[in-house]
């Protein structure tokens, strides 16, 4: 039974296209292997797949430099040669742009000017004050973004002093604020802000000599605040 005709076209399918490429590429390489056996041919070929993958087939004893090399002889040409060749001018071209940007750095800083025609001076000068203009706007949008930040700051300086003053003015206005107590030998003591918070003010810690002389139990003793 005779094999259909394949219509050759792209394989869309990506997993479909990679087997076919793998399949063939290797019955290439094998008929070219055949060809070096039976034969005694030189065959070099070099594959790169749709993903960039370099696969390559070289006969036995021979380098793609040698196979290379007996083109050239064989085309009368110097692949080499012309390659250089093209490597020059391009590096001449580089050269040249590199000349030209030096040349407008030096003038925008005001030096090498000589020989700068009228035009040239006037569209240089609109080339400074349009970079000027950008390096303005950029400074005081950082200086805006600096205000911003130290306000921030100030308003949580703010609002951590309400807080202090809120708190030591309840401590003002009960002496017994934050006096626990605990049983023991000592009289606990506060610090804290007196007078709207314009002096600091504290408790003495101090024995309780109630408790040393009589023995008995917790007794709570308070003392004059001191400034």
């Amino acid at each position: 039974m005779a094999r259909g005709k394949i219509f050759i076209k792209r394989i869309e399918n990506t997993t479909n296209r990679q087997v076919t490429y793998s399949k063939r590429r290797n019955g290439l390489f094998k008929k070219a292997n055949e060809l070096t056996v039976l034969c005694g041919a030189k065959v070099s070929i070099i594959m790169l797949s749709s993903t960039e993958k370099l696969h390559e087939y070289i006969s036995p004893a021979t380098s793609t430099k040698q196979l290379f090399d007996l083109y050239q002889n064989a085309l009368g040409i110097d692949l080499w040669s012309s390659h250089y060749e093209k490597m020059q001018e391009h590096l001449k071209k580089l050269k040249e742009v590199n000349r030209n940007l030096r040349r407008q750095i030096s003038q925008r800083m005001g030096e090498s000017l000589d020989g700068v025609s009228f035009e040239d001076l006037r569209s240089l000068e609109e080339d400074m004050e349009s970079s000027l203009k950008t390096i303005r706007e950029r400074k005081y949008k950082m200086i805006g973004n600096q205000i911003d930040t130290h306000k921030k700051k100030v308003r949580n300086v703010e609002e951590i002093h309400r807080s202090l003053l809120h708190e030591f003015n309840a401590i003002g206005e009960d002496p017994h604020y934050g006096l626990v107590d605990n049983g023991g030998d000592y009289d606990h003591s506060i610090i804290g802000y007196s007078n709207g918070g314009r002096g600091i003010l504290a408790l003495r810690l101090q024995p309780n000599h109630h408790n040393l002389h009589t023995g008995s139990g917790s007794d709570l003793t308070t003392f004059a605040l001191l400034e």
